[in-house]
């Protein structure tokens, strides 16, 4: 028997049991071969909130359960006594069983007791006052593979984009580009999208930093420095890799419908096109990990949390984006 998809809740007061429950009562048979890591008591108690009526059941260390119909299935690794978690109020008393699910879901993926990892949105700023020393999900799982790189990327139907630089301020990014850092992150993406999303040979776009791609060194020298070198090594690998390409005309829909992913200098750059084009639909997705990692292209959104007023599509999108990889993966 295949080993299941784990799934954590990310902030038990956040939208994540929310997003959970609404789906399985959605389409409960898409969380057949999924386990929720975390705390029954997270889902019991919103599942009362929202006038739901689910079946939780309780599963062992090693993610067996007696499949009884649709049910939606949850592993404990916390040890922690139940604790009634208020919709929409985060505290601190769960913070350190919001990361042992995370930490513990992650080593399921790595011992290969589960085929894969999808989370929920964590509150980074609840996590950090108790001391969890990341920027956010990415960074910890990275830390917990023990893997020096990873990628993000979102991705939806209409377009997929991957960051050279993540959560750090606009001030810090271009100390941060490097010719090395630049070709590392590019083979990541292209090795991840041909192994994961079975592309043979993924056509990919970088976009300049500066506005018009620094404009031949006048709005700056960073496409000259540092990206055109790096894109030159890469072209010599074998990849196909177009640019430094302005920004502002590369998201056009005749250009970026030309490559299957554009590589961005910093968050915004990537995120402000994708999220005009697709929010709630996007996956976001963890690349350079010796497992497959998706996630939600949203945050905990607090104040919807417990009204059953949200939007669980983004959901629903990475658990079959996980499934597909999963795929892909074994056919090769």
């Amino acid at each position: 028997m295949m080993p299941p998809f784990v799934l954590t809740l990310g902030e038990p007061a956040g939208i994540g049991p929310d997003c959970v429950l609404l789906a399985y009562q959605h389409q409960p048979a898409l969380f057949d071969h999924i386990v929720i890591v975390a705390k029954a008591c997270w889902l019991q108690g919103r599942a009362k909130e929202l006038g739901l009526s689910i079946q939780v059941q309780s599963c062992d260390a090693h993610l067996r359960h007696d499949k009884q119909g649709h049910t939606l299935w949850v592993f404990d690794p916390t040890g922690d006594e139940a604790r009634d978690v208020q919709a929409g109020k985060p505290s601190a008393l769960d913070a350190a069983s919001v990361v042992t699910c995370i930490r513990v879901a992650a080593q399921m993926c790595l011992n290969g007791q589960a085929r894969g990892l999808i989370t929920a949105p964590i509150e980074k700023a609840i996590l950090r006052d108790t001391g969890f020393d990341f920027p956010g999900h990415t960074e910890f799982l990275a830390d917990i593979a023990g893997v020096d790189r990873v990628v993000m990327m979102l991705a939806s139907a209409q377009l997929r984009v991957a960051l050279l630089t993540t959560h750090v301020a606009i001030a810090d990014v271009p100390a941060l580009l490097s010719i090395e850092e630049t070709k590392a992150i590019i083979r990541i993406i292209y090795q991840d999208m041909q192994h994961k999303m079975g592309m043979q040979q993924p056509r990919l776009a970088l976009a300049g930093l500066n506005p018009h791609a620094g404009e031949q060194g006048h709005f700056g020298r960073e496409e000259i420095d540092v990206l055109s070198p790096a894109l030159m090594d890469l072209k010599a690998e074998g990849l196909d890799v177009a640019g430094p390409l302005p920004a502002d005309t590369l998201f056009s829909a005749n250009t970026r419908t030309q490559f299957d992913a554009i590589v961005c200098c910093y968050h915004d750059q990537a995120l402000i096109p994708i999220k005009a084009l697709s929010f709630g639909d996007t996956v976001n997705v963890t690349l350079g990990l010796p497992f497959i990692r998706t996630s939600v292209d949203h945050g905990t959104a607090l104040n919807r949390a417990g009204t059953g007023h949200v939007n669980y599509n983004s959901l629903i999108a990475a658990i079959h984006m996980a499934f597909d990889f999963d795929k892909k993966i074994s056919a090769e």
